[in-house]
């Protein structure tokens, strides 16, 4: 478990190892040591000791997302704060945690005893946790979310922030986005301004076609501004990543070959050249000429 814990984080430039910056009782929650948390919380550790480095978790949080419900129970049981906030990649919550992960049992004991599943997201890479449950492709835990008021629409982080949808959109999860939008999701939710998508863009950049078209059905607007860094109108995402077949879905809803995207300003025609997609290349091309004649 312990190189479980450490593969799911990057490793650190100019920092100790990262295991180093964890405390005993966070190491012992994370890898479901139950015998070891005890007899760490019979000693009176802090259980509620801050995330340490880029990557850190509370104990709490790190045995939510490792999904053992055991020792998050103990814990919670002994005083551990449900809604403490994580390291700065991300800030998870411990409920963040569980539902990125798709441990309902663990979401919904977390709940019961107080946690806001609602809370604002981190500003750089945060989510609610509708928004990590819908990225993670979770059904049956979105489900249950929204049955709980978990809030559809809740603002996305600032930086590398998802809505739910656009969460949904880009993973491909076709089932939640229909979900999402039955609820009342916003379908054009402007992408955040660094390294965010619509859920038109997210779809298209992804290559899922089915979810393309569910999106151009209800309204989105397939002209939607990209994110400043390194954005992309829905477009430009389908040629940047080769998708053909969206391409032609999107030119035959409107999608202006002119338009620019990201701090780069490059057009769809000029990412698809850039990245070699000789077969996009020329659908743009003949669409130029075919507007010229008309």
């Amino acid at each position: 478990m312990q190189s479980r814990l450490l593969s799911t984080r990057q490793p650190q430039l100019d920092e100790p190892d990262d295991e180093s910056r964890w405390s005993p009782v966070q190491l012992a929650a994370a890898q479901g040591d139950l015998c070891e948390v005890r007899r760490l919380l019979s000693q009176s550790v802090d259980l509620n000791e801050p995330p340490k480095g880029y990557y850190g978790q509370t104990a709490l949080q790190a045995a939510a997302y490792n999904g053992h419900l055991a020792i998050v129970k103990i814990l919670l049981a002994a005083g551990a704060d449900v809604n403490a906030p994580g390291g700065n990649n991300g800030g998870r919550t411990a409920v963040v945690l569980a539902s990125g992960a798709g441990y309902l049992n663990i979401v919904s004991h977390l709940v019961s005893t107080g946690a806001d599943i609602n809370h604002p997201p981190h500003q750089y890479m945060g989510r609610t946790a509708l928004q990590a449950a819908a990225e993670g492709g979770h059904i049956e835990l979105l489900r249950w979310l929204l049955e709980q008021g978990a809030d559809v629409n809740a603002p996305p982080a600032k930086n590398r922030g998802r809505t739910a949808l656009q969460a949904a959109a880009l993973g491909g999860h076709a089932d939640i986005v229909e979900i999402l939008l039955h609820r009342k999701a916003d379908v054009n939710t402007p992408a955040v301004r660094y390294h965010g998508f619509t859920a038109l863009q997210g779809a298209a950049f992804g290559g899922h076609r089915r979810i393309v078209r569910q999106l151009l059905d209800i309204g989105a607007n397939v002209n939607a501004q990209g994110s400043y860094y390194n954005g992309y109108t829905a477009l430009s995402a389908a040629a940047e990543c080769g998708h053909y077949e969206i391409i032609r879905m999107l030119l035959d809803a409107g999608a202006d070959l002119s338009a620019t995207s990201g701090n780069k300003k490059w057009t769809a025609a000029q990412i698809a050249i850039f990245r070699g997609q000789k077969a996009i290349t020329e659908i743009f091309r003949q669409t130029k000429r075919t507007e010229k004649i008309v």
